[in-house]
């Protein structure tokens, strides 16, 4: 039984690697944007009493993952469902989050709303899953075999930033990339967009691209190191809010506050609130806590028959000093 269920696992992993090569949320033709998904579907439909979902995010330990199960949580009392959201205890507990898709397969809920900590963890409790629970895939990593997405374009966040670089240093500069986890989609897609975009102007040159694993204190270090080698840095991209802001004290330590710009992503508060004392210079929002609610409408909606388009594309903004106030309306 081990054997067959080993083999089981392994044949869902080589498949869902096959589907990997030409499935990207970013640019699946089948796709609608969350603010239309009313104007053409109707009115979000009754779920059926008691019915429970179950999100599994990446960790609560970053504040993206608490906005997003606050989203969750929104949209269970807007729709009238439950929302069983969990999450390990760090980004790299892989293992642990399986685990806990396991156990809420075995619970019965109707609806699975997993984040993956990689594009290939999940695939195991997504085969299992099956037919019983509907798996739709949150944002950042991308799991193929999910039957849909919810989330941004994390192309499109890299482009944001490298728009603005090239409108403010047409002359040129030295920039730094601190990349989240290789291999996950969302960081190499947020990437990708930044340095396709950033290469209109060769002028401005790309001096580093390094994997902080979307953790803090080795966003820190990096971005240290970075600005020993490169004294005049002139910006740095971050692949998400929590490396920023330890970007953000190795260039204070630098004593390069206001030379050097850093940007990040994310939205999460402490950002917001970095970016209103002049320190984080700006940050792409993805308004998790919308994305969120969202993904708990998308599946009400599938529960209840709806044909939705694959991918449902939820927005993002460049939120900088002069636009801080405006976007955090969207927070209230």
């Amino acid at each position: 039984m081990k054997i067959t269920a080993a083999l089981c696992t392994l044949t869902a992993l080589l498949s869902s690697l096959a589907a990997a090569q030409t499935f990207s949320p970013d640019t699946e033709k089948s796709r609608i944007e969350s603010s239309q998904l009313t104007a053409k579907f109707g009115p979000v439909p009754k779920p059926t009493a008691g019915i429970q979902f179950g999100g599994v995010m990446k960790a609560l330990s970053n504040e993206y993952w608490q906005l997003l199960r606050s989203g969750y949580l929104k949209g269970a009392s807007k729709y009238g469902v439950k929302v069983d959201a969990q999450a390990p205890s760090n980004e790299s507990d892989q293992i642990g989050q399986l685990s806990m898709m396991n156990t809420m397969i075995g619970k019965g809920y109707k609806a699975l709303l997993v984040s993956p900590q990689s594009d290939v963890n999940l695939l195991p409790g997504i085969a299992r899953a099956g037919k019983t629970s509907l798996v739709i895939n949150v944002n950042d990593a991308v799991a193929p075999t999910a039957q849909h997405f919810v989330g941004n374009i994390q192309y499109d966040n890299g482009v944001s930033v490298a728009q603005y670089l090239l409108k403010t240093f047409p002359k040129g500069g030295q920039v730094a990339v601190i990349e989240g986890q290789a291999g996950v989609y969302a960081a190499k897609q947020r990437t990708l967009g930044f340095k396709t975009t950033l290469a209109k102007n060769p002028a401005l040159k790309i001096v580093a691209s390094v994997p902080a694993d979307w953790d803090r204190q080795k966003a820190f270090t990096t971005a240290r190191d970075l600005l020993r080698r490169y004294p005049n840095l002139t910006a740095f991209y971050c692949n998400n809010d929590t490396m920023a802001l330890g970007v953000v004290e190795a260039v204070k330590a630098s004593k390069r506050l206001g030379k050097t710009l850093v940007f990040g992503t994310d939205g999460i508060n402490a950002a917001y609130d970095s970016i209103k004392k002049g320190e984080l210079t700006g940050t792409v929002d993805s308004f998790p806590s919308l994305t969120g609610e969202v993904a708990v409408e998308v599946a009400v909606r599938l529960l209840a028959g709806q044909k939705l388009p694959r991918v449902v594309a939820t927005p993002q903004a460049l939120v900088m000093k002069n636009t801080v106030a405006k976007y955090e309306l969207f927070k209230k």
